[in-house]
């Protein structure tokens, strides 16, 4: 069951970028973005492997992964803005995300400012919750989605050339294929192990959070 709910996201993202070309890859980022748990590391190598059949450009891949996450960025900005801490505490939950999640964002906002927001888009899970904290200080707008756009963009990049590079040599190489699909119980179990013990932390700290407030 849990590798037929793997297989109908991942076949869902397929879809979506497969049908939406540059659309679908802004889409998905923005919902990623938005603090919606759907992993960029899925969306942008898949792009990416899109690149290594001639069906997308690299730079154009990683430019719309860019400008979702600045769409996406809108209502978690707009939310720590308008309802703070009070509101992720009430309501993270229903997204998976934790006063953790939010803390972690808000040290690195403290530490270095409105380059924060720069500087995390280049990074994993923290890059999602870094608009709480922006928009909780009022950090210019137009400000702010400079710096979203030019974090988010080298890390989108760098996700797209994994896939292609992947994409490349699978085709390219008999023995590679032969390793993956030998290797795709061991390669389907870690990512369902990942999974679960996503869902199952984000949802332990939910219950913390509510506990604690």
């Amino acid at each position: 069951m849990l590798h037929q709910a793997i297989a109908a996201v991942t076949a869902w993202i397929i879809a979506v970028i497969s049908a939406g070309s540059y659309a679908g890859v802004a889409l998905l980022m923005a919902i990623e973005s938005a603090c919606i748990p759907l992993p960029s590391e899925i969306i942008m190598p898949f792009a990416g492997y899109l690149v290594s059949l001639g069906e997308m450009n690299l730079w154009w891949v990683a430019t719309a992964g860019a400008i979702g996450c600045n769409i996406g960025s809108i209502p978690a900005y707009e939310v720590g803005k308008r309802g703070g801490r009070p509101f992720v505490a009430r309501f993270g939950r229903y997204v998976l995300v934790s006063l953790d999640d939010l803390d972690r964002a808000e040290r690195f906002f403290g530490r270095f400012g409105s380059l924060a927001v720069l500087i995390c888009r280049m990074l994993p899970v923290v890059r999602s919750f870094i608009a709480f904290p922006a928009g909780m200080a009022r950090m210019p707008l137009v400000k702010f989605h400079i710096y979203t756009f030019l974090g988010s963009w080298p890390f989108c990049l760098a996700l797209a050339i994994v896939g292609r590079e992947l994409g490349e040599a699978w085709h390219n190489s008999p023995r590679l294929q032969a390793l993956f699909h030998e290797l795709d119980v061991v390669i389907v179990a870690a990512i369902l192990a990942g999974g679960i013990w996503f869902v199952w932390h984000k949802l332990r700290a939910a219950r913390r959070d509510r506990t604690a407030g």
